[in-house]
């Protein structure tokens, strides 16, 4: 791992925007010096010097005799800050053209702009805290929803570290044993032991396939639910996306084919969160703008986590609506009985009488509960309202499996974490492999000892500068 000890970074750690405060950030081992020669008290004597670790002091931003801002400035004293080196943070007024000046006159005595990540970057390294805690940090800064901020804070907070630990601990342990016994067969005794370390590795990769398994519902936590509104023209999209973010974001209109093109936004349902786009409706037409309309409403469904297919209730079943089911019915799909503020004409048991035969054959078999528990119908009312309730609670039930719900268990939320565990469960498979097919009990430890390296790279374990780089490079200026 390369070595950052030498250089003192800086950087606005706010955003770029007008506040009312805006904090810069000096992290090095120069970083105290620094800040001496551009801060005095109201006599214009130097405050640094004088201060105590941890304390905050009332004072003067100044370029040579010029005031320029007053601030507070906090002093923190290596190990005990958070990238674990010295660190002074510059609470500044928050215009962006004062924090660049002060920023600007901090470089000038010999600080370097800090890159992206690179105050968590240092952190790590400095054993302030692990990868996957690392990781966590951006993952709460970014947090769009109460289960995404859970999710992350206990990442953050070590809880899936703890974790990664315990699974580690176990298989250094038995290793261990195995080497001993190698090299020491009469204090170490091997015999049945292959019955023993197989019970212990089942129970491993048992703990690893739960992580992993529990990935698709963080990444849904995490990065929201790819979700796509699709139905033909009128059936109520535009007025459903107005009702789920509360404003008026799509035009809704009597008029067939109003909307042309595709609208995203992010939504939040209680703790649920659909990355939501409304799309054109979708009907045979000769129209030739509309035709790309719907060409780009397919292609949004077909790339989508969860489809809500709205069918204007009101009105008898079409053939479109008909060809729409056999474009979505892969995908998971709500099918949403929209407008029951008027005289409904269609019920949760005409769909399947009629949609279960216009996709696949192996539909054609189903019982109306099975169908219905596939893909669950919900009345509701997009202008007023209504089975808003029964919308979350089916959605939870699709993809959530409790998560939302619990927060007990550990949750797996990044790609990197996922691969990494899967890794260690291919490695642990090969093990009981090869005690089935009665090889040498050395022979296994290899693939004990990659799994033990996999789940170290999850904490940062060995893992190299590129990797690090890549991970950090990913974060936001000043953290």
């Amino acid at each position: 791992m390369s070595d950052l000890s030498s250089t003192t970074i800086a950087a606005i750690s706010t955003a770029m925007s007008e506040s009312g405060i805006g904090i810069i950030r000096v992290s090095g081992p120069d970083s105290v010096s620094i800040c001496s020669e551009i801060l005095c008290d109201t006599k214009g004597n130097a405050v640094l010097d004088k201060m105590e670790a941890g304390n905050f002091r009332y004072c003067f931003v100044k370029d040579e005799e010029e005031i320029i801002d007053e601030c507070i400035a906090l002093l923190y004293r290596a190990p005990h800050s958070y990238t674990g080196e010295d660190t002074v943070e510059l609470q500044c007024h928050g215009g962006i053209f004062l924090l660049k000046k002060v920023l600007d006159l901090v470089i000038s005595k010999g600080a370097v702009i800090a890159a992206p990540g690179e105050f968590t970057k240092r952190a790590f390294l400095n054993g302030k805290m692990d990868l996957a805690q690392a990781e966590g940090v951006m993952d709460v800064i970014s947090s769009r929803s109460e289960s995404a901020l859970r999710a992350s804070r206990d990442q953050m907070s070590g809880r899936v570290s703890s974790v990664i630990k315990g699974l580690r601990a176990k298989i250094l342990y038995e290793t261990a044993y195995i080497e001993s016994a190698i090299d020491d067969p009469e204090h170490y005794d091997l015999d049945g032991y292959d019955v023993h370390v197989t019970e212990v590795v089942k129970g491993l990769k048992s703990d690893i396939d739960r992580l992993i398994d529990s990935y698709n519902s963080g990444r849904f936590v995490r990065e929201g639910i790819n979700t796509c509104i699709a139905g033909r023209p009128n059936s109520g999209k535009s007025s459903l996306l107005n009702l789920l973010t509360g404003q008026d974001r799509a035009i809704v209109s009597d008029i067939p084919g109003t909307t042309r093109d595709t609208i995203e936004e992010y939504v939040r349902f209680d703790d649920i969160l659909l990355k939501l786009t409304d799309t054109a409706g979708i009907r045979n037409t000769d129209d030739p703008i509309e035709s790309i309309g719907t060409k780009k409403a397919l292609d949004a469904a077909s790339g989508a986590d969860l489809v809500l297919f709205m069918i204007d209730a009101s009105e008898y079943l079409e053939t479109d609506d008909m060809e729409i089911f056999s474009s979505v019915y892969e995908k998971k799909t709500i099918i949403l009985l929209n407008k029951a503020d008027k005289t409904l004409k269609i019920r949760p048991h005409d769909i399947y009488e009629h949609f279960r035969y216009s996709a696949d054959e192996e539909l054609k078999n189903m019982t109306q509960e099975e169908f219905l528990e596939k893909y669950p119908c919900v009345i509701i009312s997009a202008s007023g309202g209504q089975g808003l309730d029964d919308l979350k609670r089916v959605i939870k039930k699709l993809f959530y499996s409790g998560v939302v719900q619990s927060s007990s268990d550990v949750v797996i939320t990044g790609l990197r974490h996922k691969e990494l565990l899967v890794k260690a469960d291919e490695s642990l498979s090969n093990v009981i492999e090869c005690i089935e097919s009665g090889m040498e009990t050395d022979i296994y430890t290899v693939d004990l000892m990659d799994a033990y390296r996999s789940l170290g790279l999850i904490i940062g374990e060995e893992v190299g500068d590129d990797l690090a780089d890549e991970i950090f490079s990913k974060f936001c200026m000043g953290k």
